[in-house]
């Protein structure tokens, strides 16, 4: 493999969110001091003029120095200063990103790219919060809210903060193998590594909170009862209503049906017992209701294009089947 230094260049503005960048910014550079690391990585930020900028949480931050020449790898974070960014930012991006290795960016920095005209015609996502209106901005850009992070050829693009060190440890496995990627993931206590296509959104997050309060704690209890009876024949029974009642009074103030949002805590369970336990996938299977392997499998293929033994591996080694 290649010793040439690759350049990795965080872009820094008024308004930034410092997270976006901070996140980056230790993955890249926690690669380049792990001895297994064949990419001698040299991390970089940089503003228009060279001058600080204040992050939008009031935070002072010093670039090494002003924009200039293509790097290697492109971060462009996002924050409030997106929304009306300095026309001399966004021409720099349309001018230099293109001759970039590859460009990633965080949050809402996908609002830089459209508006450089970057992502055109691509795939790409940004923060739940913020993705109809990028839309709404830029027609021309396929924008898919659901995952965590897209890549779409040289272009990467996440979502809020965290899913912004998920890409950037994809982009060192990437580079320089699972080993190192691992390492940093330990070093940060995050997962190595979300799949790109898993949603941005937890069971809980997703679902509205239901207004009466019998529906509420049915949900309070399916939560903490996965592997209960969760047929709508049971939980209509706890909150008192018939079943066709119960099942429209709950789709209509929870936002999903009965089914699905079982079918979301279930597989939202399974993820943070693989993560976190040392159960076998048997074990997990049955705590989260699943009954049997093959019916968690089926799940986690569906909603996350990795089987559960894949998921835990890319967590963590050394965990039981």
């Amino acid at each position: 493999m290649s010793r040439s230094a690759h350049r990795v260049l965080i872009v820094l503005f008024d308004g930034v969110q410092s997270l976006d960048v901070t996140g980056p910014l230790e993955v890249f550079s926690g690669a380049a001091s792990h001895p297994g690391c064949q990419v001698p990585y040299v991390v970089e930020t940089a503003s228009l003029d060279g001058a600080p900028v204040r992050a939008s949480s009031g935070l002072r931050l010093a670039p090494d120095g002003p924009l200039a020449a293509a790097p290697d790898t492109l971060v462009v974070p996002g924050g409030a200063g997106t929304r009306r960014p300095d026309p001399r930012l966004v021409a720099w991006l349309r001018e230099t990103a293109p001759r970039a290795g590859r460009v990633l960016s965080v949050c809402t920095g996908a609002y830089l790219l459209a508006a450089a005209g970057l992502l055109d015609g691509r795939r790409a996502t940004t923060h739940w919060a913020h993705w109809r209106r990028l839309a709404e901005r830029h027609p021309q850009v396929d924008v898919d809210p659901e995952p965590i992070w897209v890549r779409d050829g040289d272009v990467m693009t996440s979502a809020g903060v965290t899913a912004g060190i998920d890409a950037s440890l994809a982009l060192v496995e990437e580079d320089v193998g699972r080993e190192v990627a691992l390492a940093i993931a330990r070093h940060l206590v995050v997962f190595l590594r979300r799949p790109g296509n898993q949603t941005q959104f937890s069971a809980q997050l997703s679902a509205q909170v239901a207004q009466r309060e019998p529906l509420r704690e049915v949900q309070r209890w399916i939560d903490d009862n996965p592997a209960g009876d969760c047929s709508v024949e049971a939980l209509a029974a706890r909150a008192c209503l018939s079943p066709r009642q119960f099942a429209r009074a709950f789709a209509h103030e929870v936002g999903v049906t009965p089914g699905r949002y079982v079918d979301q805590v279930r597989l939202e369970t399974a993820r943070r017992l693989l993560e976190e336990s040392g159960d076998g996938v048997e074990a997990v299977a049955r705590a989260c209701g699943y009954g049997t392997p093959e019916a968690m499998r089926r799940a986690f293929l569906r909603t996350l294009g990795v089987p559960p033994l894949e998921y835990r591996r890319r967590f963590r080694a050394g965990a039981p089947a």
